[in-house]
């Protein structure tokens, strides 16, 4: 056996050197930007901090004449510096789109090299392998015949301790080559998402310039003569303010409330956690369709969780799956002097219930189930600057809070495009957004962010007034 090892040990030794020599232990520093690399990176970081200059400046011109905008000139003006920093901001999106193009280029073949070195290594070490198993298949005797002398032997036993380390050295750089490619792989997956972050917005900007080019179209349809043609321009710019403030928010199980109404509400939330305004009432939005289309059911046995469809009578196994979630519905009603048997919830998924369905059992616009209001509520007190025994999850105001928080804490408050679909997808099912995942995400984490679009573009509307 002895013989044995140290043979095996001198093939190892053997086949290190190989590696060496056949170039499988590149080093990290191949991976280096090339000259010709670093320059381009370089012109491009030069017209990227160009065009941020170019906004600067054009932030400044909106600022300037946005108080002055109180005529068909100054409105025109104020237009003419919107487009133009909006131009310059799809710009540099588009500059930041290259670069990060470049570097995702660049992660891919690093992954690929690192790749090859791994599956290179594992072939080699597979021949070692069956070296090693023939070596076993010899005699003792067989072995030391075919030794020319005993000093060819012996030798072998000098070279013992530094073959074994060099091995040991070899099985630590494969072990790093494997740890550099899950590092590329997750800087590679941060720089996709920064470019589709980036594609996000220059769509949205695009969206803003054409806007903003048919307002200002249809300002200088207005001659300084048509003193009343501009005000009634105004007054049409007016009263669609008023009429998306005055626009009914619908909410889940909860009485509506106006659009205004809802945006302060959702202004204060974003104050509070970071979360854009348009993202917590696009959340609330989807929501509210979602009971819409399923309806809400009442508790009628605390002890199981069964229950009846509010409207219909009809009846559910587990609409709340107890006693996680009954107990505490039955101490939040309680303390908020409700009666369980009249609070709407949510219905179980798919109106049936079936073992692999899931229950119900979410309250008022958030949809929080009572565990997990009850992990929350502590925070939404402090938030609302009222005792955590007051958070009520059917009041519209302390809902908005409440998705407000619990997005921050998904990741929401990034305000990237990618960071805020997350988010969402992880809102609905506990997972990012990813394509055949059961339960299906994607569709809910797309129909969030379209809505919140629509969303922004209505409070950007009531910004400009």
């Amino acid at each position: 056996m002895i013989i044995q090892q140290l043979l095996r040990s001198f093939l190892l030794r053997s086949f290190f050197t190989i590696l060496i020599i056949c170039g499988l232990l590149t080093p990290a520093s191949a991976f280096a930007d090339t000259p010709n690399t670093a320059a381009q990176q370089a012109e491009l970081q030069s017209q990227y901090d160009e065009l941020q200059k170019e906004i600067v400046q054009w932030q400044g011109v909106l600022t300037d004449t946005k108080a002055k905008a109180t005529s068909l000139k100054g409105d025109v003006t104020y237009l003419n510096a919107k487009i133009s920093a909006a131009q310059a901001e799809i710009k540099q999106k588009q500059v930041a789109i290259l670069q990060l193009s470049k570097q995702i280029s660049d992660k891919n073949a690093a992954i690929d090299v690192l790749n090859g070195k791994i599956n290179k290594s594992k072939q080699s070490l597979g021949q070692l392998v069956r070296k090693t198993n023939e070596i076993d298949a010899y005699s003792l005797p067989q072995v030391l015949l075919h030794k020319k002398n005993l000093s060819d032997f012996f030798s072998d036993l000098d070279t013992f301790a530094s073959i074994q380390g060099a091995m040991h050295d070899h099985l630590n750089i494969i072990d790093q080559t494997k740890s550099d490619t899950e590092k590329a792989k997750e800087e590679l997956d941060q720089k996709k998402n920064a470019t589709a972050d980036a594609q996000h917005a220059v769509e949205v900007t695009k969206k803003t310039i054409t806007q903003t080019q048919t307002e200002k179209k249809q300002l200088l349809a207005v001659t300084q003569s048509q003193a009343n043609a501009y005000q009634q321009v105004v007054a049409q710019k007016q009263a669609k303010a008023e009429a998306i403030r005055a626009a009914l928010f619908r909410l889940r199980d909860a009485q509506g409330i106006s659009f205004e109404q809802a945006l302060a509400y959702a202004n204060v939330a974003s104050t509070k956690t970071g979360v854009r305004p348009a993202l917590i009432l696009a959340i609330l939005t989807q929501e509210s369709d979602l009971g819409k289309n399923q309806g809400s059911c009442l508790v009628t046995d605390i002890s199981s969780g069964d229950g009846v469809g509010k409207n219909s009578g009809t009846a559910f196994q587990k609409v709340m799956k107890a006693p996680r979630d009954t107990s505490p519905f039955q101490a939040i009603t309680s303390r908020l002097g409700l009666d369980w048997r009249s609070q709407a919830v949510s219905c179980p998924p798919g109106y049936t219930y079936t073992a692999n369905r899931g229950y119900g059992g979410g309250m008022g616009p958030s949809q929080f189930i009572p565990s997990t209001w009850e992990l929350f509520k502590d925070r939404i007190g402090a938030d609302m600057g009222i005792s955590a025994d007051q958070a009520d999850p059917w009041n519209p105001q302390h809902a908005i809070i409440a998705t407000a928080i619990y997005m921050s804490d998904l990741g929401a408050s990034g305000s990237s495009y990618t960071s805020e679909r997350n988010a969402a997808c992880k809102y609905y099912s506990g997972a990012n957004c990813k394509p055949g995942r059961k339960p299906a995400n994607v569709f809910y984490g797309d129909q969030v962010m379209q809505t919140a679009d629509s969303i922004q573009t209505n409070i950007d509307f009531l910004k400009g007034i």
